[in-house]
């Protein structure tokens, strides 16, 4: 490891921490814990992978690959658990949640967590206001054909809000 390598990683880091939580929280459908964890998953990839990094494309682009390929996997890891209801496994109280989410970001996320993976990538990266040439970029489809999938994605997700908002 050299201080170059270093340096580099602490800013990629400082710059790009939130935008990365907030991705894998989309894509942990809203759970803060299982995001962060997944967060520090794409970071130690990012401290693996830098040494390789050519600039084909902007810290920014690069990362969100990064974070996209790592949660993609994290979903197939978990598709292939046996999961045990929550309620089952621990007894809590609704009081232990995170106080700093509020009632509509957990309706958001859950929403969210509704969506395919593509959608919920793709409406994860509007909500942090990456450019659309960027986002098609990442996707690997046109701006044009991003920006009907995007309409579409908000159309459903407004819908599965009103389901959220009408079953909570």
């Amino acid at each position: 490891m050299n201080q170059d390598h270093l340096v580099v990683y602490e800013k990629i880091y400082n710059q790009y921490f939130s935008m990365v939580l907030n991705l894998c929280r989309g894509f942990m459908k809203g759970d803060r814990d299982l995001a962060y964890d997944l967060t520090h998953d794409v970071f130690i990839n990012v401290w693996n992978a830098l040494p390789g990094y050519r600039a084909d494309a902007s810290y920014k682009t690069w990362i969100y690959r990064i974070a996209v390929n790592t949660c993609l996997l994290q979903i197939r890891k978990e598709k292939n658990k046996v999961r045990v209801p929550l309620e089952a496994a621990i007894h809590t109280t609704e009081s232990e949640g995170h106080s700093d989410s509020t009632e509509n970001e957990k309706i958001l996320y859950k929403a969210i967590g509704r969506l395919d993976e593509v959608d919920r990538l793709m409406i994860m990266m509007v909500l942090e206001e990456v450019e659309y040439e960027e986002i098609a970029r990442i996707i690997g489809i046109t701006e044009n054909n991003l920006r009907v999938k995007i309409h579409r994605i908000k159309a459903k997700l407004k819908t599965l809000i009103e389901d959220e908002q009408r079953i909570g």
